[in-house]
């Protein structure tokens, strides 16, 4: 999906949320979930859209209308030694796709 789609399905009111994921490196990914599916967002070049800061996500977001928006970190509980059998929880915390300021 590109933002282009992304606009068009925000509008229609098909899109659930929108995630913004932390991978390695300070970067992010951008996930719109539609209809329960994920649908990662692509660049202009059709590679997966990387965006460094929550910053970088809003002002790249200004256009699409509000959606609810998610900072999500995937579990580390699998890299670390000694934790036993737990169970995976990643964080995913609420943010504004307005910027605060």
């Amino acid at each position: 999906m590109n933002l282009h789609q992304l606009n068009t399905e925000a509008r229609a009111g098909h899109v659930d949320e929108l995630n913004l994921i932390a991978i390695e490196g300070g970067d992010y990914l951008l996930e719109a979930r539609v209809k329960g599916r994920a649908h990662p967002l692509d660049d202009t070049r059709g590679k997966r859209l990387r965006v460094h800061s929550v910053e970088d996500a809003r002002l790249l977001l200004q256009s699409i209308p509000l959606l609810s928006m998610n900072l999500v970190h995937w579990s580390v509980q699998d890299e670390m030694c000694g934790l036993g059998l737990h169970p995976e929880e990643d964080l995913k915390v609420p943010i504004s796709q307005r910027s605060a300021w």
